[in-house]
């Protein structure tokens, strides 16, 4: 699929220029730059387990995994950002032992490969743009911070290169790792909440029973579940008890209030009667 080999792309991108980030690291002395050349490590080892995961994740269900391999996708993004949430701990850590034991810094080298920086992640965030899944947008987003850790690193050298305030190299490279780890921090928490069965966002249990009470015959809805299995597609489960006979119908007015609401697979029980069976 054209999501996969984008990601791919965004690999071999991330890999061969964090490569060169150690180099032109220990060339400038920029702190921000080896700092960034783990983050970019870190994220070409996700990038490149969130293909094989993605890819893993569109297999079709079998007596293993009825529910589908779906979950693995989800697993690549918890991977990425757990790796993320590592690397701006010692991002943070490198940059303040900079500040206790400050470097000179080779700052027009810096100005050269920040920019060159700036050109090669916006590439690969062109590439990652769009996704829907949970791995996918983990992905497109850690491109879209990359750029923009790299246009605030080409900023600061060209304040510390009229300035020559070497200190700034350190104060960014705490700023990247905060602003990653805030990030990063969000997206685990998405995947936390979708592991605990957690309601899928924007979605009202009270006004969803509320708007399937209103269907003509149906007089009591319970046992009512809603989750997503993969941060994309929705599902519920629900016993309705109506007065009516004609159930096929029914189902079709049930599913399409449900579609409405962003729920795109339901399982209904059906029961006949103005009183719903207890204990059930």
């Amino acid at each position: 699929m054209k999501t996969d080999r984008n990601i791919l792309i965004a690999f071999f991108l991330n890999l061969f220029f964090s490569i060169l980030e150690i180099f032109a690291g220990l060339f400038t002395g920029s702190i921000a730059i080896l700092s960034d050349s783990v983050h970019d490590f870190g994220d070409s080892v996700s990038i490149g387990l969130a293909y094989m995961l993605e890819k893993k994740s569109r297999r079709h269900p079998d007596e293993m995994y009825t529910y589908g391999y779906t979950r693995y996708s989800v697993l690549g993004a918890a991977i990425t950002n757990t790796i993320l949430i590592i690397s701006s701990v010692m991002i943070a850590v490198n940059s303040i032992m900079r500040i206790m034991h400050p470097e000179k810094i080779q700052y027009n080298g810096m100005i050269l490969f920040a920019a060159f920086g700036v050109i090669i992640n916006f590439i690969a965030a062109f590439f990652t743009k769009g996704g829907k899944s949970l791995n996918e947008k983990a992905v497109g987003l850690h491109m879209l911070e990359d750029v923009l850790c790299w246009g605030i690193i080409l900023i600061g050298a060209v304040v510390i290169k009229f300035t020559d305030i070497t200190m700034i190299d350190a104060l960014l490279s705490i700023g990247l790792a905060i602003f990653i780890f805030i990030n990063a921090l969000r997206g685990f928490k998405k995947i936390l909440d979708l592991f605990l069965e957690k309601t899928p966002g924007g979605i009202s249990v009270p006004k969803l029973r509320s708007q399937l009470m209103a269907i003509n015959g149906v007089t009591d809805i319970y046992h009512i579940h809603v989750r997503s299995v993969d941060g994309v597609i929705n599902s519920a489960t629900m016993h309705v008890v109506t007065t009516r006979t004609d159930h096929v119908i029914l189902k079709k007015e049930l599913r399409r209030v449900l579609e409405e609401n962003g729920i795109g697979h339901a399982t209904l029980e059906l029961e006949d009667g103005g009183v719903r069976t207890k204990n059930t």
